[in-house]
């Protein structure tokens, strides 16, 4: 079952959980949070707090340390641990004020730690801070959506690339974390595989879906998509990372790519992990131009591209290992021996 998805809210009134083996205590925080407007669900254990996550949105945990089963720190590793529920504010209200449990509340991922007996007025402000950072990231997770709703609007245009974009962020994905690239730059290929072609919002069906060769013209307008897509998405702070692969993806090491002709390492190695992946996704597709080809002909001609001075030796060798060990296509046990001969 998946964590419950909040709609936008209509009202300013976020909806709390509390957590709380003490009933006196659940009770004493629930009276303070409804008589100031708010919405407040409770649990007396860790299980079914999370069982409740699954059930209903919540905007802000308040959860106590010590309880039956799951401590607090458990339930806060499993909240922070999810990527749906890893941006509810989690504060600690706990009797325990030691440094040792700061501590061990800070790395468990909490926002916040309150000490009981509880002040009122300290309540009230902690919590409609981060509510108010709730909110902003509802905003931000909303834009992100209308994002990828437009780059698979875009993509539908073209039936031959049907599943093209989710394909792509898979695998790039998949290839960063084989490299061993941070969290944040693995995210930032997951996001990019969505939104790398965005820009292609502004090029006509008639030259998008060209059956034969684009004439120069063409091309000076097929050549301004990776500008455009980075436009788009600019306005995101949360897709910093994204835009250098937006932007760079059709970029060459010999220089002889687009739009900057960047050379080498200049091109980002986010983006040289997915325009290996984007051009192995393209060979092994039916486009108006071509037909579908086979894993092991899509890669022979990547290692031509590669000796073209195209792609980075590196990355395709770390992509072929992916396949071999991803094993769902049949056809990549057999890549290995033809090479070999």
């Amino acid at each position: 079952m998946g964590i419950m998805q909040r709609p936008p809210k209509q009202t300013a009134a976020a909806t709390i959980l509390i957590v709380d083996d003490q009933a006196e205590n659940r009770e004493l925080l629930q009276d303070i949070l409804t008589d100031n407007g708010f919405e407040v669900k409770t649990a007396a254990n860790g299980e079914d707090a999370l069982d409740m996550l699954h059930q209903s949105p919540i905007d802000l945990v308040l959860l106590d340390v010590v309880m039956p089963g799951k401590s607090g720190f458990d339930v806060c590793r499993e909240i922070k641990a999810n990527s749906t529920t890893c941006f509810i504010p989690v504060v600690f209200v706990t009797a325990l004020s030691d440094k040792e449990s700061r501590i061990m509340a800070i790395h468990a991922g909490a926002d916040d730690l309150l000490t009981l007996p509880v002040d009122r007025i300290e309540l009230l402000a902690r919590v409609r801070s981060l509510f108010r950072l709730r909110l902003k990231i509802d905003e931000l997770e909303r834009a992100e959506s209308v994002l990828f709703t437009l780059a698979r609007i875009i993509e539908g245009r073209d039936q031959s690339t049907r599943s093209h974009c989710e394909r792509i962020s898979n695998l790039s994905k998949q290839l960063g974390e084989q490299l061993g690239l941070p969290d944040e730059q693995v995210t930032a290929l997951r996001l990019a595989g969505v939104v790398h072609d965005i820009g292609k919002i502004g090029i006509s069906d008639s030259v998008l879906l060209k059956p034969g060769p684009l004439s120069s013209e063409e091309w000076i307008l097929m050549r301004e998509h990776p500008i455009l897509g980075e436009r788009i998405c600019a306005p995101l702070r949360s897709f910093r990372l994204v835009l250098p692969i937006i932007r760079h993806h059709h970029e060459k090491r010999d220089g002889s790519g687009y739009p900057d002709g960047l050379r080498g390492d200049e091109i980002p190695i986010t983006a040289r992990i997915l325009q290996v992946v984007d051009v192995f996704d393209a060979l092994k597709s039916v486009r108006p131009y071509k037909s579908e080809m086979s894993t092991i002909q899509a890669i022979r001609i990547l290692r031509d591209e590669v000796q073209k001075g195209w792609w980075d030796p590196d990355v395709l060798r770390a992509f072929e290992h992916l396949l071999e060990e991803d094993g769902s296509d049949p056809e990549t046990r057999y890549k290995v021996i033809e090479y070999a001969n």
